[in-house]
């Protein structure tokens, strides 16, 4: 079943002794779209579909994700630097330097503007998909669920033994209709172990909520170089009843990227690709016509 909704060639990088698993669609200027927690590069299936007829679509699977490795922590350091090292030496091996589309959502919102800080030049449009690159809103409070999974025991025999974090996320994603029995299988089965739910629930813990916190200055660093993308066209599509990325950060988006363009989905969640799929992606399709 995973062959026809996933029908896709697999390409593997060998990240320092780890196989690094990647899509590689289609010919054109190059849409790179960064996925995050706890999903993997499955939520951009039909995104890459429509995309790829005109388009290079790349899509990785962060370590820990989706089907590339799942290493332990003496093998991989799971963090955002490390993360973002990983996009950097796939798009310089694929020699992809310039005209990016850069597609974001969730965690990729932090890896994919951390990358396109330290190459600014490369980026030619930008889409956000209910995502964050700056510090939890003064406005919003840190999700009691994401504290658990963070900071206890319990979170972590949760997340690593019921695989309760992807699980869940699949359900409370979608607002407008549930994910079908096939898809949601998809989406949780690479992390099929305890051994395999190690990078989402490293994902969690790495979350930075105050300064000496790892990652702390960096995320002020990805935070201030947004500023550095006033001119670049920037599209936004966002699910409203998102619990995590809801209203607080959207307003974060509004501010700092004040020539965005911004649609609202009232109805839906936070996987607005699953929630709104036609609509999203007929806005991302009319929004690559966009000359920067």
């Amino acid at each position: 079943m995973l062959e026809e909704l996933f029908p896709f060639k697999r390409n593997y990088l060998d990240r320092n002794g780890q196989q690094y698993h990647y899509l590689n669609e289609g010919m054109g200027e190059p849409v790179v779209m960064v996925h995050g927690n706890p999903s993997w590069s499955f939520y951009y299936r039909n995104l890459v579909s429509a995309l790829s007829q005109n388009y290079q679509c790349i899509v990785p699977d962060h370590i820990g994700a989706g089907l590339s490795d799942k290493p332990d922590d003496k093998d991989y350091d799971y963090t955002l630097s490390q993360r973002i090292d990983d996009l950097e030496a796939l798009l310089d091996h694929l020699d992809i330097t310039e005209n990016i589309t850069l597609v974001v959502h969730d965690w990729g919102g932090m890896i994919g503007m951390g990358y396109a800080a330290r190459h600014p030049e490369r980026i030619k449009r930008l889409v956000i998909l209910n995502t964050a690159a700056f510090h939890m809103p003064l406005s919003k409070v840190f999700p009691l669920p994401l504290w658990i999974c963070r900071n206890t025991f319990i979170g972590t025999l949760l997340v690593r033994g019921f695989n309760a974090f992807s699980s869940i996320a699949s359900i409370v994603g979608v607002c407008r209709k549930p994910m079908s029995k096939e898809v949601r299988r998809a989406y949780v089965s690479p992390f099929n172990s305890w051994k395999n739910r190690i990078s989402t629930l490293r994902f969690v813990q790495d979350i930075p909520l105050k300064e000496g916190d790892r990652n702390y200055a960096l995320v002020s660093e990805i935070s201030e170089s947004l500023n550095k993308f006033a001119n670049v066209p920037t599209l936004v599509c966002w699910g409203l009843k998102d619990f995590v990325f809801d209203k607080h950060f959207l307003a974060q988006w509004k501010e700092r990227m004040p020539h965005a363009q911004i649609n609202e989905f009232s109805d839906c969640g936070h996987y607005i690709l699953e929630d709104a799929s036609d609509e999203v992606i007929a806005l991302i399709s009319e929004f690559m016509q966009t000359k920067s």
